[in-house]
């Protein structure tokens, strides 16, 4: 059954890991998609794949800590399909490092995407979504936006944070346009930018790359990372109907380590 059928759905960062994988399994459900990464190559590969089940696609290179790139990213999905029916706020950034040494640069690059990007993305969606009295929003936060101890650093872990509470917030003030928001909060998952944390840590604390995997993937009750197949099954089931009285949410998908 195609949960999604001929839903129109905007997928941020949707050329790699996580991101391509939900723009997939969307599109999958029925979906047509609208593929924003900062990388253009990257967005139009995931579009292909899109194209290749079957659904219409549209690839955009965004940069979403850039108000004019949003605001243009949506008038190009609104020009090309009238409508938005979904938004997957994905897009993030993060690297390595300890409380000592964030700077301010840090700060600022994680903020930049990660909490503005995010914020200003649903407002412009949320605009065209009031209008049809109708929307599903899904932003991808993060366990240490709600306090994972072992957070990539502590700047990502605020900017997620930020997510969360945006999420609780927009869900109750959309909610009487019949916009659902909700937002996952994915533990460690399998992807190239998870990778390059284990890369950073390695030099850091001189450990092998796969001691720091075998340690990681030990301290998960369920003994196993998300795949990014895993993120996108939750947000193809928020993004449905099957979810229609859920909003203001956080939902974990981390494999048991956080219970809150």
């Amino acid at each position: 059954m195609e949960r999604l059928a001929g839903k129109i759905a905007i997928v941020t960062g949707a050329g790699r890991g996580v991101g391509r994988a939900i723009a997939l399994r969307l599109a999958e459900e029925g979906a047509h998609i609208v593929a924003v990464d900062i990388d253009a190559q990257t967005a139009q590969d995931t579009a292909a794949r899109v194209k290749a089940l079957g659904r219409r696609s549209l690839p955009l290179e965004a940069d979403l800590g850039v108000m004019a790139s949003i605001d243009t990213l949506v008038a190009r999905a609104m020009e090309t399909f009238g409508r938005i029916d979904i938004l997957v706020n994905n897009a993030g950034v993060t690297k390595a490092t300890d409380i000592l040494d964030v700077t301010p640069e840090d700060w600022d690059w994680m903020h930049r995407v990660n909490a503005k990007g995010v914020f200003f993305c649903m407002q412009a969606v949320a605009r065209e979504m009031v209008k049809q009295e109708a929307g599903k929003i899904v932003n991808i936060a993060s366990v240490a936006g709600k306090g994972y101890l072992h957070t990539s650093n502590i700047a990502y872990a605020a900017s997620k944070g930020a997510v969360v509470v945006m999420t609780q917030v927009a869900g109750q003030l959309l909610a009487r346009h019949n916009i659902n928001v909700n937002a996952i909060c994915p533990g460690m998952t399998q992807t190239e930018m998870l990778q390059g944390i284990h890369r950073d840590r390695s030099v850091q604390r001189g450990v092998a790359i796969e001691e720091l995997e075998r340690r990681s993937a030990a301290s998960i009750p369920l003994q196993r990372a998300n795949t990014p197949e895993d993120i996108a099954a939750m947000a193809a089931f928020l993004a449905s109907d099957d979810a229609r009285n859920i909003t203001g949410q956080t939902i974990n998908v981390d494999g048991g380590v956080t219970v809150h």
